[in-house]
């Protein structure tokens, strides 16, 4: 199949990927990258920039509406793939559909787009002119559809199989990485309070992820690193944390997460936000452990600290669950294709 993906193809990010796994499932797959590459934000991003993104109308800093309509007036596409689109314009989405008629116009996100902080006036212009939306929010389903989308559909959050797997580390990455309890992503208030809840009783929490620096000292047992994890860095960090907390994003309305599926997938224990989707997803206390209240949180995290044969039991249970429900990129990206 010949595939136009259209993303991030910075190699830190999940669009890219899902842009190596269609290669690697054996498509012919044709590239453009909606930022530049390599992508600093701090030095790319202008005051007008800032200014444009806050009003909801994106600098195309990749250049990838010109791009998008060079290709396409030279070469055939079975389908043009759009990660998210926010800066996509709805003229450069009319201008696919006119030379490429048969084209399947798919656009596809794992985040809330209906929430007006992911998305963009360009994205709200372009929806009518996709084909089918693929969403990883079961709520978004209908919601997209009052904004113009003719057709959505749901895929699960996934992970990179050749990326996180259980890994063998040297004894300079176990130094480094090395931990009881750690957390990956950014800051955020409410999982911030949570794991300060952990702290004041005792629990030393190692945190990775940007937009911490106010928190560095915050509290003794809070170490924060203020720096996030890529690629192989972030597996081996999973694989040697005897607990991996598992916090999902309230502005997003998260009721699963990519980090829920990557966890396990590395082999990592997980301590999760107990959602129906994530019950759906695992198996409660045989393939992954959910709290709701932060005392429950406690007393998990301190049980769990002292039985590392429970632990191994449910990583490994997590693990296999991970590969026979089919939540690795290749099987949910098949799928896609499949009914785009």
């Amino acid at each position: 199949m010949d595939i136009l993906f259209v993303g991030d193809l910075n190699t830190y990010s999940r669009s890219f990927q899902r842009y190596k796994t269609l290669v690697n499932l054996g498509h012919k797959v044709f590239g453009i990258s909606t930022v530049p590459v390599p992508w600093r934000p701090s030095e790319n991003f202008s005051f007008w920039g800032a200014v444009f993104y806050k009003f909801r109308l994106p600098i195309d800093l990749g250049g990838a509406n010109k791009k998008i309509k060079e290709i396409v007036s030279k070469q055939k596409f079975d389908v043009v793939w759009v990660e998210k689109g926010n800066t996509i314009r709805p003229a450069t989405l009319r201008y696919v559909k006119n030379k490429l008629p048969q084209v399947k116009l798919t656009s596809v996100s794992e985040d809330d787009m209906f929430g007006k902080h992911n998305r963009s006036f360009y994205y709200d212009w372009g929806l009518p002119y996709y084909d089918v939306v693929f969403t990883t929010k079961v709520y978004n389903l209908e919601e997209l559809k009052s904004l113009g989308a003719k057709r959505t559909e749901l895929f699960l959050d996934a992970y990179d199989e050749k990326l996180h797997r259980p890994m063998e580390l040297s004894e300079e990455d176990k130094k480094r990485f090395s931990c009881d309890v750690s957390a990956i992503g950014a800051f955020e208030g409410d999982r911030a309070q949570k794991m300060l809840y952990l702290a004041e009783r005792g629990i030393k929490i190692i945190i990775w992820g940007n937009g911490w620096g106010h928190w560095v000292n915050k509290h003794p047992n809070l170490i924060v690193k203020n720096e996030y994890l890529y690629k192989e860095d972030y597996t081996k960090a999973i694989n040697v944390t005897k607990i991996n907390l598992c916090f999902l994003r309230k502005i997003n309305r998260d009721e699963v997460t990519s980090r829920s599926v990557e966890i396990p997938a590395c082999g990592g224990f997980m301590i999760a936000e107990r959602t129906k989707r994530h019950l759906e997803f695992f198996k409660e206390g045989e393939e992954a452990v959910f709290f709701e209240t932060n005392e429950e949180l406690y007393n998990l995290t301190k049980k769990y600290l002292f039985d590392e044969s429970a632990r191994e039991k449910i990583a490994e249970a997590g693990h296999q669950r991970c590969i026979q429900s089919g939540y690795s990129m290749k099987v949910q990206l098949a799928s896609i294709l499949r009914r785009a």
